[in-house]
């Protein structure tokens, strides 16, 4: 067998360093509160607008396809996390008590500038 090579043919990998891009990015936690934005300047220049906390949600309502800027009184609950909800941390999936009433967030905030929601339906 060559060099480099092992007894059954395989090849050794050579070890290489992280790279900045594979390096993972700044964990952002999107709390309630007064509407906080930052610009952050990502791959090839461009830009990406990120949340700090917001206190408005762009909710849809499915059954008049109408959407609504409204104020989020509370978070209910996080599915993925429930402590997070206890902070008060807006992620995906998380439900939220708005002025229309409960709605799931449909997008990531810590990844867009603006929280989106879809109205949950009332139970009797």
């Amino acid at each position: 067998m060559g060099y480099g090579k092992k007894i059954t043919g395989g090849r050794y990998h050579k070890f290489n360093k992280k790279k900045k891009y594979a390096l993972p990015g700044i964990p952002r936690k999107v709390k309630l509160g007064i509407h906080k934005k930052k610009t952050l300047r990502v791959m090839g220049g461009n830009k990406k607008v990120v949340l700090l906390s917001a206190e408005y949600a762009v909710v849809l309502d499915p059954q008049s396809k109408k959407v609504k800027k409204v104020k989020i009184k509370n978070v209910a609950e996080t599915p993925s996390n429930r402590f997070l909800a206890r902070q008060n941390v807006l992620v995906k999936s998380a439900i939220i008590d708005t002025e229309l009433g409960k709605a799931r967030i449909t997008n990531r905030p810590s990844q867009e500038g603006q929280v989106q929601a879809v109205l949950l339906p009332e139970k009797k």
